[in-house]
């Protein structure tokens, strides 16, 4: 049996506003336990949790080789939403049946939001 993807990392020198941004865009309820360093961002709905790790000195943010990409079924509806909260996503792209925009969370790193799994 495969075990199923529950967690992704970020490092980030920016903990306190990644939690804000990823609680206040896209829903995760912040879960800190004391003496614990790592701040957890639990989904509403199912889905990946992800773990606010604090970043080494060496570590330079923004630098990772992943996207998260979040399904929604109305990207331009999303991307109105979120500019009125003071996230800005790029230009809205449209590709075989789906559409998808991009923006960086506060640390950097790349963000999307997209209709893929919504495409018939």
């Amino acid at each position: 049996m495969t075990p199923p993807l529950g967690r992704l990392v970020i490092y980030t020198k920016k903990i306190n506003q990644l939690a804000e941004f990823y609680a206040k865009h896209f829903g995760f309820s912040v879960l800190r336990v004391e003496d614990d360093r790592i701040v957890e961002l639990k989904p509403q709905v199912p889905g990946i949790a992800l773990l606010l790790h604090p970043a080494s000195a060496k570590q330079k943010e923004g630098q990772a080789l992943v996207k998260l990409v979040f399904d929604v079924e109305d990207v331009p509806a999303f991307c109105n939403d979120a500019k009125k909260k003071g996230l800005r996503f790029g230009k809205i792209h449209q590709a075989r049946g789906y559409a998808f925009a991009n923006a960086k969370d506060p640390s950097g790193n790349p963000i999307q939001v997209s209709s893929r799994a919504f495409a018939e």
